[in-house]
């Protein structure tokens, strides 16, 4: 920041640190506490004002790092900027035997082929196609991930699917795009019926991919294994997806 910047930003008043850390304390409160808290829980546990408590939850609501239980009026519980946060530093290493298994099924289809692992509501690319440069960048597939096939498989493993989006809800990122929220629900019940998701033309107008899941020994979903392409090959993709459930299979063994 250079002088002139510098001298043109406002100052910090005394209240803004005071609101800061209530701030805090409060979605801590929320944490520690869990799904189901109410604005009268933290008041009595923190001793902060009612007034203050319910417009500083106003705030963490507007923004994402809260949100409102629909099943349980006047509750809260962490929204999906928390996830994002606790997760951005946290991302697996691939080891050479899953990388080796990545090369042979490159050198057997002309798709892009990559490796995503799933933590909560994130998910981060571990594995990139060196041929195949992905397109969109983990931020952009965090924040529109009902419109990836990758971002489908880790959504058809809510319940509910209130805290997986931003403030306005899914959002039609092209003419293709599923994004009310009845047909989406509908649309992931068939991904987790069929065993893997599709995206085609949902995320950009001229893509298309397929995504396995990669789970653990006890079911979990670990991990999703894509195959990406022009939209014109997309039914050339459906040939590939024996083969990516065995490769799947192979890797879950190396990941979990």
């Amino acid at each position: 920041m250079n002088a002139q910047t510098a001298a043109s930003a406002p100052a910090i008043s005394g209240r803004q640190p005071r609101a800061i850390q209530n701030a805090l304390r409060i979605l801590a409160e929320v944490a520690r506490v869990g799904e189901g808290v109410t604005a009268r829980d933290i008041t009595d546990t923190l001793a902060i004002p009612p007034a203050t408590v319910y417009r500083v939850l106003t705030l963490l609501v507007d923004d994402g790092f809260v949100l409102r239980r629909p099943d349980r009026p006047g509750c809260f519980a962490l929204g999906h900027k928390v996830a994002a946060l606790a997760n951005t530093a946290i991302r697996p290493t691939v080891c050479t035997a899953a990388r080796d298994l990545l090369t042979e099924l490159r050198n057997e289809i002309r798709f892009g082929v990559r490796l995503y692992s799933y933590t909560d509501t994130v998910v981060r690319l571990i594995a990139p196609d060196p041929e195949y440069p992905c397109r969109s960048d983990e931020n952009y597939l965090n924040q529109h991930l009902h419109a990836s096939a990758v971002g489908k498989l880790i959504l058809a493993e809510k319940d509910r699917l209130d805290s997986t989006f931003q403030r306005g809800g899914p959002q039609p990122l092209t003419v293709r795009t599923v994004h009310v929220r009845s047909e989406l629900r509908r649309h992931l019940d068939l991904v987790r019926d069929q065993g893997y998701a599709t995206q085609v033309g949902e995320l950009r107008n001229d893509s298309a991919c397929v995504s396995v899941p990669i789970r653990s020994a006890a079911g979990t979903l670990v991990a999703g294994l894509v195959i990406s392409g022009h939209i014109n090959h997309f039914h050339l993709m459906f040939h590939h997806i024996d083969a990516l459930r065995n490769q799947a299979a192979h890797l879950s063994l190396l990941l979990s």
